[in-house]
């Protein structure tokens, strides 16, 4: 089982959503309202002085659980309606998830999701 993360840019929620809505067996997904700062655009990446702004830049945090078997699909669906080719498309994180239990039924693992 994987959990997915992914920060996306706002005006592509609705893409993405279309995206997972088209996949088979999709078990749902959580959507968060973000902001953040993205990386320096410094050698390295480092911060440099001229770039400091106290504006945070809005993104929508997308947190879903599936099987084994769906997360690349589920992964490359995020990855195509996100992508615009410029800076800031955002970023996608999978992770092993031990366990999962439903509050509701007590399921667990794959049942639960």
């Amino acid at each position: 089982m994987k959990q997915i993360i992914a920060i996306i840019q706002p005006h592509r929620l609705e893409m993405v959503e279309k995206a997972l809505h088209g996949m088979n067996h999709l078990p749902g997904f959580t959507l968060f309202p973000a902001r953040g700062h993205a990386r320096g655009h410094g050698a390295h990446h480092i911060f440099t002085a001229d770039e400091w702004s106290p504006d945070t830049h809005e993104h929508i945090v997308l947190l879903m659980f599936c099987p084994d078997d769906i997360a690349q699909d589920a992964v490359e669906a995020i990855r195509a309606a996100s992508h615009t080719g410029n800076r800031g498309d955002g970023m996608i994180a999978v992770t092993a998830v031990e366990d999962i239990v439903r509050i509701h039924s007590g399921e667990r693992g794959d049942a639960a999701i």
